[in-house]
């Protein structure tokens, strides 16, 4: 039986970078695919060519056999290609139904939308493929993974039997990860064909059929996962061997940097999210809070970062009070902080790189002299610290909206190491980057820590929690319920303490 889909000798290029040099690929039906990369490796470039997001300088693709010209995302569900974006496109303030119909409008007679006979396929759509989904709420009500499941049901609704899924598991909690696999599997399982780009590779191969590594725009070698194991992977994906464990000594806890007494925080809607959370970090040791997304830890944050005032307790760094405090006299204070949504809180999509590496220092020598800024000095910081960060970039000029997820990581992570600290707040450090950015970053934390920093990491990857942390703390419905040592913790302690499950003998 021929493939459903053949890529052969496809190549793009851009301005100073080979993107997609030579790649072949193909995809049988009913099979997971897992296209495993680095960021910046040439994964999400090639998905946008097949999807005609992009035109392709050489190459040519194939589907069912038939040679296509895919010129626009029209044409590509027109030949039953979809895809599901890393960032999803959908409009809060829409419901399910409006979502999916959108651009494929059914309409009753005098015009108007048939939202009701669209919500009926929905439902149908669902029950199939176990995507459960009301069509009648409003997307912005909306947990992370349910708006990923209406992103795929707009496809099924387009009757797309070829799903491109980038990075679908970047912003997922594990349970939602694990609902998704059962969706695909049951996808397949109806005949439907799946390209899987990630560079998780535990959950590669967990799900793929087959996988293929793409490295520096070339496609350096495929496998299944009866054949590989994650170091064999890793090595493939970066060229060299990966350490995917941390290596780190005991801590040596100095004096409490940051302290949090009683602390009561509010979400966006006004309802309580952190009540009365109280601990410490130390110099020299790294606090991490373990928990399910949506259990308080982004309000946590958000609080003692200065982007949000708590409604009662008490925040003290370095001995000072700073619960009121604004986000710039936090920094000034030393404090770095790695935000969850990268894209919110952490960038300025429209401005350079070489700007976004300035954004909490522009205004001090030697980025400015008085109320002139200094661009060569600018632009020298955005040279070395690209180059040391290994973000992938053709110029530091390039506006950071344009990078991928992960070379987006890399520039927060670069700009906040990169000056002197006392606490490090890092949310969700590693969200998006690959296995060699992840030791790197795995590693630098090690090295704030070592060298006197306070950390605190507040991760959904228990792995990364538990490997990296001195001390665990679980947050559970807006409380701490446990604070662990994370020698003798265990990831099924760990768990259960997620879940809301307290043993009399858990220590507080």
């Amino acid at each position: 039986m021929a493939p459903v889909l053949e890529l052969h000798g496809i190549t793009k290029r851009f301005p100073g970078v080979l993107a997609n040099d030579h790649i072949d690929l193909t995809l049988n039906k009913g099979e997971i695919h897992a296209l495993l990369g680095e960021n910046g490796a040439g994964k999400t470039t090639l998905m946008n060519i097949l999807y005609g997001l992009y035109a392709p300088d050489e190459g040519e693709i194939m589907v069912r056999g038939e040679k296509v010209e895919v010129k626009s995302p029209s044409d590509a569900i027109a030949v039953g290609v979809g895809m599901v974006h890393q960032h999803f496109m959908l409009v809060p303030v829409f419901t399910v139904t409006e979502n999916v119909m959108l651009g494929a409008e059914d309409l009753k007679p005098g015009g108007f939308l048939d939202r009701v006979k669209a919500a009926a396929r929905i439902r149908e759509i669902s029950k199939t493929y176990h995507l459960e989904v009301d069509p009648a709420q409003y997307v912005k009500d909306l947990p992370v993974g349910v708006q990923q499941r209406v992103e795929i049901i707009k496809l099924l609704f387009r009757e797309a039997d070829i799903l491109i899924l980038d990075e679908p598991t970047a912003v997922l909690t594990p349970q939602e990860v694990d609902e998704l696999f059962i969706i695909l599997k049951a996808l397949v399982e109806q005949g439907k064909s799946i390209i899987f780009i990630t560079h998780k590779l535990r959950e590669v191969l967990d799900i793929a059929d087959r996988i293929t590594v793409i490295r520096g725009g070339k496609v350096v070698g495929s496998t299944t996962p009866e054949e590989a194991d994650q170091n064999v992977l890793a090595s493939m994906m970066v060229g060299r061997d990966v350490m995917l464990t941390v290596d780190k000594q005991p801590a040596q806890p100095g004096e409490v940097v940051l302290s949090v007494e009683n602390l009561h925080v509010l979400d966006e809607v006004n309802h309580p999210a952190v009540k009365g959370v109280s601990f410490e970090v130390r110099a020299g040791e790294i606090l991490g809070i373990a928990g399910v997304q949506g259990n308080g830890q982004t309000e946590l944050v958000r609080a003692l970062t200065g982007l949000h005032t708590p409604v009662d307790g008490k925040i003290t760094l370095l001995g000072e009070d700073v619960t009121r405090d604004s986000a710039r006299r936090i920094t000034e204070l030393g404090t770095a902080h790695i935000p969850e949504d990268r894209q919110k809180d952490g960038l300025v999509l429209s401005t350079s790189i070489a700007d976004n590496l300035v954004l909490n220092t522009y205004y001090i020598p030697p980025f400015a002299k008085g109320i002139i800024v200094q661009k060569d000095k600018i632009l020298e910081n955005a040279h070395n610290l690209v180059e040391k960060f290994d973000v992938r970039t053709p110029s530091e000029y390039t506006t950071v909206g344009s990078l991928s997820g992960g070379n987006q990581q890399k520039v927060i992570v670069a700009r906040e190491f990169s000056r002197p600290i006392k606490l490090l707040i890092a949310s969700q450090p590693t969200r998006g980057l690959d296995v060699g950015s992840i030791e790197y970053i795995h590693g630098r934390v090690i090295e704030k820590r070592d060298d006197g920093v306070a950390v605190l990491l507040v991760s959904t990857e228990l792995d990364e929690v538990m490997q990296l942390s001195d001390r665990i703390a679980v947050m559970y419905r807006g409380k701490i319920v446990a604070i662990l040592d994370s020698a003798t913790a265990t990831k099924e302690q760990v768990g259960l303490l997620m879940a809301g499950i307290v043993s009399e003998e858990t220590p507080a």
